[in-house]
């Protein structure tokens, strides 16, 4: 346990040193993208392969310790594993990517990050976290769950939205609009940020607060830079939009 803490202590340092970067340089995929950063694969290509790793690497846990496990292991498994499959082999082929090129070095990166990470949740759901199943009754796990499931639904709606653009409106970058997209640049992102937060109260863990974390360390920049981009590109951009918060940031 005091070693799985240490690593623990390492990875978040490794996560705020990322946002301090992403702050400064923006990873180069999407409407971001430019060159400089080495050889390209296909974008949906590079999405399963960066994403796919945070459901098999679950999966290996759940099949180690299946023996062992209780219900509340099994619904935090069935959440983590629904979302991490919608993300590695529904919105892949779902998305508009399939002429868009991501770094391979980014895809291998990501690729890293959801192993370690994956495993650190891994060990502590299925190891060093003391759940019975009467866990799933609690107060923290209802408010977690209700965070996680708003957040999912959140995300996915604004992922839709942003699909369907060019089918109404052509080739190219469109103004978003309607749904939260009326309040903020970036709902998808305000909406994976309220997921990870709702599983750090469900899990009630040091390692789902520090991958809640994580993803503000990724997200935020992206956000603000995304926020960015829609002013200098579109004059008529909505004034009254926020970056990633309604009414506050």
């Amino acid at each position: 346990m005091c070693g799985y803490n240490c690593l623990l202590a390492i990875w978040t340092l490794i996560g705020f040193s990322v946002i301090c970067c992403l702050f400064f340089v923006t990873a180069p995929y999407g409407r971001h993208e430019q060159p400089g950063w080495g050889r390209s694969i296909p974008s949906r290509l590079g999405w399963i392969l960066m994403e796919s790793p945070a459901f098999y690497v679950m999966l290996v846990f759940f099949l180690v310790f299946r023996s062992t496990i209780n219900l509340t292991q099994i619904v935090l498994f069935v959440l983590w594993t629904l979302h991490y499959f919608h993300r590695s082999f529904v919105w892949p082929f779902r998305a508009k990517i399939s002429r868009k090129k991501i770094p391979a070095l980014i895809a291998l990166m990501a690729f890293i990050f959801n192993c370690i990470n994956t495993s650190f949740q891994g060990i502590w759901i299925f190891s060093f976290g003391d759940y019975t199943p009467k866990w799933i009754y609690g107060p923290q796990f209802f408010l977690g769950l209700c965070a996680f499931l708003s957040g999912m639904y959140v995300n996915v709606k604004s992922d839709n939205i942003l699909m369907t653009l060019r089918k109404k409106n052509g080739p190219g970058y469109h103004i978003p609009k309607g749904f939260l997209f009326e309040k903020v640049s970036s709902p998808n992102y305000l909406g994976e940020l309220t997921q990870w937060l709702g599983w750090a109260i469900m899990t009630w863990s040091l390692a789902g607060l520090v991958f809640f974390l994580w993803s503000l360390a990724n997200l935020l920049p992206r956000a603000i830079a995304h926020h960015r981009w829609y002013k200098e590109t579109f004059d008529d951009y909505p004034d009254n939009r926020k970056i990633l918060v309604p009414d506050v940031f």
